[in-house]
């Protein structure tokens, strides 16, 4: 079974740069842009543009710029005609050289919000309207491991709207949820059902748990247990008040300390298929064979949670 993102939430994993790419359906009320990555060593500046068209000669609507220059800050601007818009600029750096990064744009009716690490950080006003922008592009001292496209209009092969903002979807994701986290499974866990959570590895990190829960009994259908000081994954099921017998094994390992991370979980008919950034990471048969009884998700333990979508 190959990854498949939820509904309703576009990823793509490892882009190359100059990244200059459609966005699925266009710009709307609603949606948000999560770009994951890793600031050059040597970082002087990178951009970020929403623009109207893919050209040289495009039109941005929204250019986000940090610059080290020994002046550190970012710029926010608009292009129209070639020619720029009045500057606007904070004397702040909320991005390291060398360190991972969360940058999240929130595409509100009036402006775009930008959040850095889950920390609200500028609103840029709409210059142009937001209905006219269909590209994103990004360049500079930076090192891309994901951007995602989350809810908005679908795109042309997407099907129709189930619920504003957020197609095709069973209810609208969590931002920014506090740990620890408990999320109804309304209608509990079925088949080809897909769980999304995005989240940051403290630098302190020793261990974090997601759970899927059976509310009444307690029961744990699958339980995924990242251990950061020992470098390992763990994974099992709790039936009946026992442990069952741990699974270790691992082509790698997607959780690193002061790392963020793309976890997509899929639950088969007789399996779960378990993907971080966008690569398959480990199966886990099902040991509780009525998985359609598990109604919660629990997440807890040293970690930062942006994003979960159930």
């Amino acid at each position: 079974m190959a990854f498949v993102p939820a509904p309703g939430y576009k990823p793509t994993f490892n882009p190359s740069l100059p990244y200059n790419q459609p966005i699925p359906g266009g710009l709307s009320v609603g949606m948000s842009v999560y770009i994951q990555g890793v600031a050059s060593e040597h970082m002087k500046r990178f951009f970020v543009n929403f623009t109207v068209g893919q050209g040289p000669g495009a039109d941005i609507a929204f250019h986000f710029n940090p610059r080290f220059d020994g002046w550190d800050k970012v710029v926010f601007n608009a292009q129209q005609g070639g020619r720029w818009g009045n500057e606007e600029k904070k004397r702040s750096m909320p991005f390291s050289k060398g360190a991972a990064f969360e940058l999240v744009f929130l595409v509100m009716a009036e402006h775009y919000k930008v959040v850095v690490n889950g920390n609200p950080f500028y609103e840029f006003g709409h210059r142009l309207p937001l209905q006219m922008v269909t590209h994103l592009q990004v360049d500079g001292d930076l090192e891309l491991q994901s951007i995602n496209f989350i809810g908005g209009q679908p795109a042309p092969n997407d099907s129709p709207m189930t619920i504003p903002a957020y197609p095709d979807m069973q209810g609208p994701p969590t931002f920014n949820p506090p740990v620890p986290f408990e999320g109804r499974l309304q209608g509990g866990l079925t088949s080809r059902r897909t769980i999304t959570i995005k989240g940051y590895v403290p630098p302190t990190s020793q261990s974090f748990v997601i759970n899927f829960k059976v509310g009444l009994s307690g029961d744990l259908a699958l339980h995924i247990n990242p251990r950061l000081s020992e470098g390992v994954v763990v994974r099992n099921s709790y039936l009946n008040g026992s442990w069952g017998s741990e699974e270790r094994k691992l082509s790698y390992n997607p959780f690193g300390r002061g790392q963020f991370f793309d976890l997509s979980i899929r639950c088969g008919v007789d399996r779960f298929k378990v993907y971080a950034n966008g690569q398959h990471l480990f199966d886990y048969s099902h040991r509780f064979s009525a998985f359609q009884r598990v109604d919660i998700l629990e997440i807890k333990g040293d970690v930062t949670l942006s994003y979960v979508h159930i």
